[in-house]
């Protein structure tokens, strides 16, 4: 149990953010740049970490009051990731690259790596979406020690995600610029997208 907790938090963690997004998309530039990458990566990842924490413990609480909202989040959240995956199984089915692009201006200073970090990864309303109320909210329907390693889980990729994109940026770009590429990155979000969602399915199936 605490073995399918830590992956599905890990599945679900690493789903949400592999999806390029604004904050990926300047990790990945600062990569390519070879910019202030450790800070870039290492702020990245604890403001994510940060938000799942604050999500699991916080909004855990207080679905903890009110039982009926446990399942509400759990097929609720089964159901984003359905209809998630689906978009990135059909985005996966058109022919496309994924475009990084390197002009333009890029950090020069620690303070100015710090700012732009912070406005990425905490001025993105989607950023609360997906680490504050879904995985806050389906990490409540776990008991708490298995929310811990739920949580473990989706931290671990938070990290394993961004620091890999900093530093093997030069080598991704080649990868994501082909379509082929983009279609696997898509692919394999809608994976682990379905993977989490059945769990999440059956887990409430036996549980009534």
């Amino acid at each position: 149990m605490y073995i399918s907790a830590f992956v599905n938090g890990a599945l679900l963690g690493g789903a949400l953010i592999i999806a390029i997004g604004a904050q990926n998309m300047f990790v990945l530039r600062q990569g390519m740049a070879r910019d202030q990458v450790l800070t870039v990566a290492l702020l990245s990842s604890t403001i994510d970490a940060g938000l799942i924490v604050l999500g699991a413990l916080g909004l855990g609480s207080l679905i903890a009051t009110m039982p009926w909202l446990v399942p509400f989040a759990s097929w609720g959240g089964a159901a984003f990731l359905i209809v998630f995956g689906c978009l990135s199984f059909y985005q996966g089915l058109r022919p496309k690259k994924t475009s990084l692009e390197t002009k333009g201006d890029v950090t020069s200073s620690f303070k100015k790596a710090v700012l732009m970090t912070l406005a990425f990864g905490l001025l993105n309303p989607h950023v609360y979406l997906d680490t504050v109320i879904l995985v806050g909210g389906i990490a409540a329907s776990y008991a708490l020690d298995l929310r811990l390693f739920f949580v473990g889980g989706a931290v671990l990729s938070s990290f394993l995600w961004f620091f890999s994109i900093a530093y093997g940026a030069r080598t991704l770009t080649p990868l994501l610029q082909h379509p082929a590429g983009a279609r696997i990155l898509d692919f394999a979000v809608a994976s682990m997208m379905f993977i989490v969602a059945a769990n999440l399915i059956v887990d409430q199936l036996a549980s009534s």
